[in-house]
């Protein structure tokens, strides 16, 4: 997510002088980021940042940013660390000094600035969710494979993934610690759309944007379900709903969730909400809910699994903890309990704080960049890849098929 792609013809090339990087002695991985809004200073944050916290085989260099209006790249530049600047996404594709694409634009331009990425010899990363549409995600995951030949990575961003407590949920699963699953319960719950007077954004634009909370929150929340559970969802069935359907139309330029000012209305074409259950391939049964109508919740994200032995759940809100009850201790003084996941041997943890402190949203993307140097690195399959990616694109494909058929239980497509 963050600026769309740029037209042909209206190339700036800019060389900020920025300092991009520390001389470590290292092999540069020199970074090119097409989008600057939210995403764009998400990731900028943690490619600037995981060089300097983990002890990473190459160094990540900011070499050049990519927005359509020049003074506004340029401004981003210069904010963040970024040494060059372009207008045109294709100039920077086409650059030497590129070794990495990363997409943080709306999910009409993913498909074609990574094919043209990976065609160009670059490793790969892509905001979620990684298109607007499976025959998109299908051909990315293509030509991933067909570049990983050739010793490039493509991964798509699921930062929620890199929260040190959801990846020691990962651990207790693997370890057998709740036993077989039996319910997954999860809902990402905001509330920024409850105005009627909120702006037509592109996030609200089926052309654009793909669906609503359905691809902004809810691959969020199949993503995270299917990589704690360790396996793919088999079916769902599902509502979707959309609760205002005309809003005013953009005046001018919009800045981050909103709009300068508004003209006139027009046609909202994505979902508001999004309700579905679902079945793991092993038989598991989960929930989810994906709204950005939920009044008074602003990034409200919750995850619960119950097993044959216990139970874990998370919330992002109280995102450096986790509760867990061990269902195989006495009843007599079993309950849920609090895991403060602030210790060197949590997840990530050994390059932080001392115990007691906490991290926040915006490490998850250090831990994503540090992840992906790795993996270019190492020269193998990221995690997650473009094929669990495409994954999740599947599922919101049933979801949508199964809200359209009155909520029939939709398989996922293999």
């Amino acid at each position: 997510m963050g600026q769309p792609q740029q037209q042909e013809g209206t190339e700036t090339r800019t060389e900020t002088g920025t300092d991009a990087g520390s001389d470590t002695g290292k092999p540069p991985l020199r970074v090119g980021m097409v989008g600057y809004a939210f995403m764009g200073a998400a990731h900028s944050q943690g490619w600037r940042t995981a060089g300097r916290v983990f002890d990473l085989p190459l160094n990540p260099e900011l070499a050049v940013i990519c927005g359509r209006d020049a003074g506004a790249v340029r401004a981003a530049a210069d904010r963040h660390g970024w040494a060059a600047t372009e207008t045109d996404w294709r100039a920077l594709v086409e650059r030497d000094d590129v070794d990495l694409v990363d997409i943080c634009t709306p999910g009409d331009s993913h498909a074609e600035i990574a094919l043209a990425a990976l065609a160009a010899g670059k490793h790969v990363l892509c905001e979620k969710p990684l298109a607007n549409s499976v025959a998109e995600a299908e051909a990315m995951t293509r030509a991933a494979e067909q570049a990983h030949g050739r010793g490039q990575v493509a991964m798509v961003g699921f930062n929620y993934r890199r929260v040190p407590a959801t990846a020691l949920a990962r651990r207790m699963v693997a370890e057998g610690r709740l036993g077989r699953l039996r319910h997954v319960r999860v809902a990402y719950l905001q509330d920024w759309l409850v105005d009627p007077q909120f702006p037509l954004t592109w996030r609200l634009r089926r052309e654009q944007a793909g669906s609503g909370s359905l691809g902004d929150l809810g691959a969020h929340i199949v993503d995270l379900a299917q990589y704690l559970v360790g396996e793919p969802l088999a079916g769902v069935s599902a509502l979707t709903e959309t609760f205002v359907r005309e809003r005013p139309l953009p005046g001018g330029p919009t800045s981050g969730l909103s709009a300068v000012s508004t003209v006139g209305t027009g046609a909202v074409t994505v979902d508001d909400a999004a309700l579905f259950t679902g079945r793991f391939a092993s038989g598991a049964l989960a929930s989810f809910e994906a709204t950005r109508y939920a009044t008074g919740r602003k990034n409200a994200l919750r995850i619960e699994l119950n097993g044959e032995r216990g139970s874990l759940a998370f919330d992002l809100e109280r995102l450096n903890e986790l509760s867990y009850h061990d269902g195989t201790e006495p009843g007599g003084h079993a309950g849920f309990r609090r895991i403060l996941v602030t210790e060197p041997d949590h997840p990530y943890l050994d390059a932080w704080w001392p115990p007691g402190h906490g991290l926040g949203y915006e490490h998850t993307f250090v831990h994503q960049a540090r992840d992906l140097v790795h993996a270019v690195a190492e020269g193998r399959r990221p995690d997650p890849s473009f094929a669990d990616g495409l994954q999740v694109q599947r599922v919101l494909a049933a979801v949508e098929e199964s809200a359209e058929k009155n909520s029939v239980y939709t398989p996922i497509a293999a």
